[in-house]
């Protein structure tokens, strides 16, 4: 909205063309989504007390007990907080943007579903509903994008240059897979005050910035990335960012509210939908790290224990094993955040060691 009220007063006031650049409305997005989130973060949690009260999720430490009625659904506030920013800062004629936030809010219709009903009746929607939910939404998301912005179709391979596979029309199954594998990852992942939140604003900072050299011709151009015109996307990933980091001063040890699944799954999706718009899947791996270890356990868990009757952790996802193994839920949570600091930085640097 800003972007085209600028353009539309330019003539009368020259300073208001600050507003044309990305860096610009980037750090704009961010300030603005967190003064939202600490001015009205209060008020919401003081509603979720009275609409939307958790219990302790099934197959977790008996220590979680402490967290039950602890005000849920904090996605919520993210979401409407992110529209908000959004619709204010983005450029509203690029077609990238809507699709980022129908991947945000369709995401988040299916978990606020699912939080919803276990909220009713102590049960979500069964897990197959869940997933086909998810690939109609990664289709839709996903389709639009290959339909509509007609984006480079070969992979970019950390460290290797001269290989870039073609997928074509493969890059829509590709992309559903990348979206749906990041947004269930996020969901595993929120299981402790803040673990999700902190490595969520490592990744979305992280591909802010990739985005912005993937949208710019002379800057992907020079580091051998695909030119992918995703620019603004980087106006909407800040945005994020400054909304987790608000939502983290509520959400922080002990949490005075929990995200739910209509924040962990819009926010992974929306995560894997930047990658996939920047043309860097593959980086996702290396920043999202902490997801992907997460998502592991739980694979080599239900498949030692089908397999052989045998756990190799003490429960999964991995981070109830080191709970189980007398770690305070802090000293879990911000190792984690530090881990996903590092990987962060990592997957930057291989933007130039190419």
């Amino acid at each position: 909205m800003l972007y085209h009220l600028a353009q539309l007063l330019q003539p009368h006031y020259g300073f208001l063309n600050v507003l044309h650049y990305v860096s610009v409305r980037a750090i704009g997005a961010f300030l603005s989504t967190l003064l939202v989130s600490f001015i009205f973060g209060n008020w919401f949690i003081r509603v979720s007390q009275k609409f939307f009260r958790s219990k302790a999720r099934e197959w977790t430490p008996d220590t979680h007990l402490v967290k039950n009625d602890t005000p849920t659904m904090g996605g919520l506030f993210m979401i409407g907080v992110f529209l908000i920013n959004a619709l204010l800062w983005a450029n509203l004629a690029n077609i990238g943007v809507w699709l980022f936030i129908w991947c945000v809010v369709s995401f988040g219709a299916i978990g606020f579903f699912d939080d919803y009903l276990k909220i009713k009746q102590r049960k979500g929607i069964s897990s197959s509903l869940k997933f086909r939910l998810q690939l109609l939404a990664s289709l839709l998301t996903v389709g639009g994008w290959y339909w509509f912005l007609a984006p480079p179709t070969s992979l970019c391979i950390p460290f290797i240059k001269s290989f870039t596979p073609e997928l074509l029309w493969l890059i829509i199954p590709w992309g559903m897979f990348v979206l749906i594998g990041t947004s269930n990852a996020v969901n595993l992942t929120d299981g402790l005050d803040g673990l999700a939140t902190g490595p969520l604003i490592a990744n979305f900072g992280s591909f802010a910035l990739i985005c912005y050299l993937a949208g710019h011709k002379h800057f992907s151009s020079y580091l051998y990335i695909p030119y992918a015109g995703s620019a603004e996307i980087a106006i909407l990933a800040t945005a994020l960012v400054g909304t987790l980091l608000g939502f983290l001063w509520y959400n922080s040890y002990p949490a005075q509210i929990f995200m739910g699944d209509v924040g962990s799954l819009p926010l992974g999706a929306s995560l894997g939908f930047a990658a996939l718009m920047a043309r860097q899947e593959f980086l996702l791996a290396i920043t999202g790290g902490i997801f992907v270890m997460e998502t592991l356990s739980v694979i080599i868990q239900v498949a030692s224990y089908r397999l052989w009757g045998k756990r190799v952790f003490r429960m999964a996802p991995i981070h109830h094993h080191f709970e189980l193994m007398g770690w305070q839920e802090t000293k879990i949570t911000v190792r984690f955040w530090i881990i996903s600091m590092i990987l962060a930085v990592l997957a930057l640097l291989t933007l130039k060691l190419r």
